[in-house]
């Protein structure tokens, strides 16, 4: 039986459907908003694998470009692997989800979200969250507690729920947020340097509807829903806990107390496993696993009792302090600008490449393809954390860091007109405690400037932690890989010393209040404004000019007419003049040619080129004209690229001419003069007009 339902949200109706489609899914929910529709769908392994401690849920965001009426570039015409922006958007939906499943539920989740209809003017990650979302609800997966996703902008003055790309792009953010009946799970978004206190209107404007569609979706899951499948009973490992607990408690105690650094840190835990299994492997055999899933527990009950009873750190830093910070600019000779930021344990080291327009990058997806001339890469090798690894390419998480990061700078980027390069920075993680992202802003902001890039004001970022237990909350600042670990939150900001640029939020437990998160933000930006003061201290503005490495660019208008003369049949002849120069040349359709030249002369000679071919011939001027063709009645002499005209035999020379190759030979240079231009357009020149006159002959005295 097929049930729909419908509600109102922001003016527009979303409506979700289910038992007509996938009908064989564990949860299958067809959410449509317009002419916008997403088949979300769940399945459940039966049972967990053997020996399972962890949750395998895995979230698949794919837009079908047929949904836009669109085939797919590229040689096979087929989807491929994720496009960045799926990935992307698989990570929002998957973030509030996956908190929402119960403790020790290990069986394997997929849930994947297909977008068949588009409208290409409306984004559909969040309408699949919330049908992501149904479809678990409505499924036997145990899975009780709806979350709903919504995006969030302002435009004067004015908030806008799910708005559309053009009023994201006119707005003055783009925030998008998740969460339950009454908590907030999740938030991401980018914005143009706006206070604390606006981001805390914009997501309890958001949670408004999130509230509103989460009860909506319990209605729909009370027509359709299954009962839920029953959590097998968790095994009885209360013995083995104890003799753990009494072995390892005091030396994890005191391991946690003391201040050591992350590897000293990790040695000290080793032992205390090793010690562990030694003493318990007789009369436990084949628990390694089960013991160190034991003082995990542990050290998780332990670092947050003495943050929240005793107000301590693991590195002894007070909640609010920020670890020591080093920055250098300038440390590599060949990039067009580098920064090396540390704090702490965490460091990255960061380049920047400025390149021309036909550098951008092109984005092909369900809206009309576009370009992009800022990217941001961030990497992540195995041995920033001590680790051994395979380097494959990068994942959903550096993705989605660098993505992040991208964000907290482009909106202090100058504008096209007057900065016209394509920038890239690459952000290369070589130490990692905590917050490495974050790091990428600070290191990508002091890289920008010591590329002579405009950067409208310095940019920073810092990680915000959370431990909570009921009533207790310890929030803390700058955090460490093991307080992030073993904490509730992880809440990243970054901006300027004036406002907000970018924002990601992510919590473990089942939401935080609006307090909370209050004072989280207010913490923040006490923060941020102290690693701005600290970046000071290396870089404040960009330098006066670019890297001598890098390509500069000229720019030149050319009449729209004379467009195809410049680029020639087939692109010919800008071929032509790129080789013959070594500048690269990009012209618009408005007639705008950029040259892009490491060395002036290369862009000098393009120049000249392209000003040649695109001016006017003028009566009366004189020409450094080449002899193109010689025939019996005269030569033909190109005084302008691919401009040429008659020199007739009589304008050859002051004396008379009887053969054209006595005077003049192919591809000699000859100076001319334009002397006319008929109606058809041809033209007439003269070369003995520019001669000294003969004297005339003296004649001889008559005898007187």
């Amino acid at each position: 039986m097929t049930i729909t339902k419908s509600i109102e949200i922001g003016g527009r109706t979303l409506t979700l459907e289910s038992g007509k489609l996938a009908k064989q899914a564990n949860g299958a929910v067809w959410v449509s908003v317009g002419d916008n529709y997403v088949l979300c769908t769940v399945t459940a392994a039966d049972t967990a694998k053997p020996g399972q401690d962890f949750f395998p849920l895995t979230v698949d965001y794919r837009e079908k470009t047929a949904s836009a009426g669109k085939i797919p570039g590229g040689f096979f015409k087929r989807e491929g692997r994720p496009t960045e922006k799926e990935i992307l958007s698989s990570r929002l939906i998957d973030r509030p989800i996956r908190p929402m499943f119960p403790e020790g539920f290990f069986n394997e989740v997929q849930l994947l979200c297909s977008v068949y209809s588009s409208d290409g003017e409306n984004d559909t990650d969040v309408l699949a969250a919330t049908g992501g979302s149904a479809a678990l609800l409505i499924s036997d997966i145990p899975f009780d507690t709806p979350i709903s996703e919504v995006r969030v902008t302002r435009i004067n003055g004015e908030f806008i729920v799910n708005p559309t790309h053009k009023q994201i792009e006119e707005g003055d953010f783009d925030i998008t947020i998740a969460g339950t009946v009454d908590s907030i799970m999740m938030v991401e978004g980018e914005a143009r340097e706006i206070s604390e206190s606006e981001i805390i209107d914009a997501i309890k404007f958001g949670h408004k509807f999130i509230a509103e569609l989460c009860t909506f979706q319990l209605e729909f899951a009370a027509e359709c829903g299954k009962a839920k499948r029953e959590l097998l009973p968790e095994e009885d490992d209360s013995e083995i806990t104890a003799e753990v607990t009494a072995l390892c408690a005091d030396d994890i105690k005191t391991v946690t107390h003391t201040v050591l650094t992350k590897e000293e840190r990790s040695l000290k835990n080793r032992e205390i496993f090793d010690k562990a299994v030694t003493a318990l492997t007789e009369k436990y055999p084949e628990q390694e696993k089960k013991i160190g899933n034991i003082i995990h527990d542990i050290q998780y009950d332990i670092l947050r009792a003495m943050a929240l009873d005793e107000s301590k750190r693991l590195d002894g830093r007070g909640f609010t302090d920020i670890r020591d910070i080093t920055c250098e600019v300038g440390i590599l000779p060949r990039t067009h600008g580098s920064a090396l930021f540390t704090r702490g344990q965490t460091q990255s080291l960061t380049t920047v490449t400025l390149g021309t327009k036909r550098d951008e990058q092109m984005i092909e997806g369900l809206k009309e393809m576009t370009t992009k001339r800022f990217m941001l890469h961030y990497n992540f090798p195995p041995f920033s954390t001590g680790e051994v690894g395979g380097r494959p390419g990068p994942g959903r998480r550096e993705i989605g860091h660098g993505n992040l990061a991208e964000r907290s700078l482009k909106s202090l980027l100058p504008n096209d007109e007057d900065f016209p390069y394509s920038i890239r920075i690459v952000s290369d993680i070589l130490e990692s405690n905590g917050s490495s992202s974050m790091a990428t802003v600070c290191a990508g902001s002091l890289a920008l400037m010591d590329a002579g890039v405009k950067l409208k004001k310095p940019v920073a970022g810092i990680a915000m932690g959370l431990i909570k237990e009921n009533d207790k909350v310890a929030i803390l600042s700058d955090i460490l890989g093991d307080e992030d670990h073993f904490g509730d939150m992880d809440f990243k900001v970054a901006g300027t010393a004036d406002g907000i640029t970018a924002i990601q939020m992510d919590i473990k437990i089942r939401g935080i209040s609006f307090e909370v998160m209050e004072r989280a933000l207010n913490q923040a930006k006490e923060g941020r404004l102290h690693i701005l003061n600290v970046m000071s201290g290396t870089l404040t503005t960009a330098r006066e000019s670019i890297s001598r490495y890098a390509p500069h660019l000229y720019s030149m208008m050319v009449p729209r007419d004379m467009i195809g003369a410049v680029i020639g049949p087939g692109g010919k002849t800008i071929r032509s003049i790129i080789a013959e120069s070594g500048a690269e040349i990009d012209i618009d359709d408005e007639g705008k040619v950029t040259i892009a030249a490491v060395d002036h002369t290369q862009a000098e000679i393009a120049r000249k080129m392209i000003a040649g071919l695109t001016e006017v011939p003028e009566i009366g001027k004189i020409y450094d004209g080449t002899v193109k063709g010689i025939k019996d009645f005269g030569a033909f002499v190109e005084i302008l690229p691919g401009k040429e005209g008659l020199l007739h035999i009589s304008e050859i020379d002051n004396k008379r001419v009887l053969k054209v190759e006595d005077v003049l030979k192919f591809g000699q240079k000859v100076q001319v003069k334009l002397l006319g231009i008929d109606d058809s357009g041809k033209l007439k020149l003269s070369r003995k007009i520019l001669l000294p006159k003969e004297p005339a002959p003296v004649k001889p005295k008559e005898n007187a």
